[in-house]
């Protein structure tokens, strides 16, 4: 059997653009004040991308700012979800009300036990009235597959 031959010119070139490609990807992180706002806002406002391109209308939304990403707590039926799955996953995110700062992200369906978790102990403290009206649905949701998480990770 031969051994195969990379030439050392073609190695560095890899390599280059895996850096940039990492670069790039850290470049795609929110601003400081931006992060500032979504630990303090109680709500998240987030438009799906419809068929033809254009964003649904604003929905607002309980969310969890983790490690970077907004989640949040939905039925698998909602528009977000509905669209993600259909290949649609760009949206739109405002913090705070519906013509507050916003930035553009990309949604995924996320099974992750520990987010879960995190989430809905955020939310009895974020939210504690509504909590009491809702923790019940939210536990049973993610339980039974009537609620998912969607994750939405910023983008340039």
């Amino acid at each position: 059997m031969r051994k195969r031959f990379i030439p050392r010119w073609s190695l560095r070139i890899v390599a280059a653009v895996l850096l940039l490609t990492c670069t790039a990807a850290a470049s795609w992180a929110l601003s400081a004040e931006l992060e500032k706002r979504l630990a303090d806002s109680d709500y998240v406002y987030i438009s799906s991308t419809r068929k033809d391109g254009t964003l649904g209308k604003p929905a607002e939304i309980w969310f969890l700012y983790h490690d970077g990403a907004v989640y949040v707590g939905t039925s698998p039926s909602s528009w977000r979800v509905r669209r993600i799955r259909w290949g649609r996953p760009q949206a739109k995110i405002w913090v705070g009300k519906q013509d507050g700062p916003s930035f553009q992200a990309r949604g995924a369906v996320v099974d992750d036990d520990a987010v879960e978790a995190l989430m809905l102990e955020t939310y009895a403290k974020k939210y504690p009235k509504g909590w009491q009206r809702y923790e019940e649905s939210f536990r049973s949701g993610f339980k039974d597959g009537k609620r998912v998480v969607v994750k939405y990770t910023p983008e340039p």
